[in-house]
């Protein structure tokens, strides 16, 4: 695993937008996936992971109970990955893992808890066009037809309409992305993206452990977190943003009027 320690705020944005200069299109378009945490030390667990010991056999009960329960009219189009992405972004435990398109989204997931102030934050960057060049043929074959890096739920539901048809019994579980449909401003908001392994059982940080040229981590120590998160509170990079709605505002307000513990 590539750890890179952060030595400053400029440092960081160095670090996080070098990767975008892409030469075949002579713009900077940045093929990377990332995910803030606010402690360096925390796994790439998914939500259904952490239900504990049986936790695979509960994957398609959770979602047949969210279909039947939730309004028939909840998602646009009756598919399996519709539900699974809606049942994800509203909290149910899935195989699903939130990343985003924006360093600065990261930057405020890996500061956004003040409790954690104390412990080095991460950024994980992931490579996403590397990680989909070890999928499976046919789904490989996907993406060239539609002339794509990542995946919509359109595209999984004509190659793989239930989850469970990501992976053969011959397949290695792969890793790959997927757009998430624009449900409300939170998603577009938060420039949202999703990964998903096709096995349930594998973890996503345990998978690129064994292929570190997919993905590096940026270390962010515990003195800069104050002043990388006051700054993104500069940009109007907050809860207040980021969750529209009266709930993300009290948490924006709560952390901002939160004193620094030697002020």
């Amino acid at each position: 695993m590539s750890d890179i320690l952060v030595e400053s705020w400029l440092d960081l944005h160095d670090k996080l937008f070098q990767p975008a200069w892409q030469p075949t299109i002579n713009r900077f378009r940045a093929q990377l996936a990332f995910r803030g945490l606010s402690d360096a030390r925390y796994d790439l667990s998914t939500s259904l992971m952490r239900l504990g010991v049986g936790y695979n056999r509960l994957e398609k009960h959770l979602l047949r109970n969210f279909r039947k329960y939730a309004h028939r009219d909840a998602v646009p189009d009756d598919s399996n990955w519709n539900w699974l992405t809606l049942a994800q972004h509203h909290g149910l435990p899935t195989r699903l893992m939130d990343w985003t398109f924006s360093p600065y989204v990261a930057m405020h997931f890996a500061t956004a808890n003040t409790e954690a102030f104390d412990r080095d934050g991460v950024i994980w960057a992931v490579d996403y066009v590397k990680v989909h060049a070890a999928l499976p043929e046919r789904l490989q074959n996907e993406l060239r037809k539609e002339g794509a890096d990542l995946f919509t739920v359109e595209m999984l539901d004509r190659v793989a309409p239930g989850i469970d048809g990501l992976a053969t019994a011959q397949d290695e579980p792969g890793l790959l992305f997927l757009e998430p449909p624009s449900i409300d401003d939170r998603v577009v908001n938060q420039y949202a993206l999703l990964s998903v392994m096709s096995s349930a059982t594998t973890r996503v940080d345990e998978w690129l452990a064994a292929r570190p040229e997919f993905h590096i981590r940026y270390i962010i120590p515990a003195a800069l977190k104050w002043e990388i998160r006051d700054k993104l509170d500069q940009a109007n990079i907050t809860e207040r943003v980021l969750f529209p709605g009266l709930d993300g505002l009290s948490v924006w307000l709560r952390r901002h009027y939160t004193p620094h513990a030697n002020g």
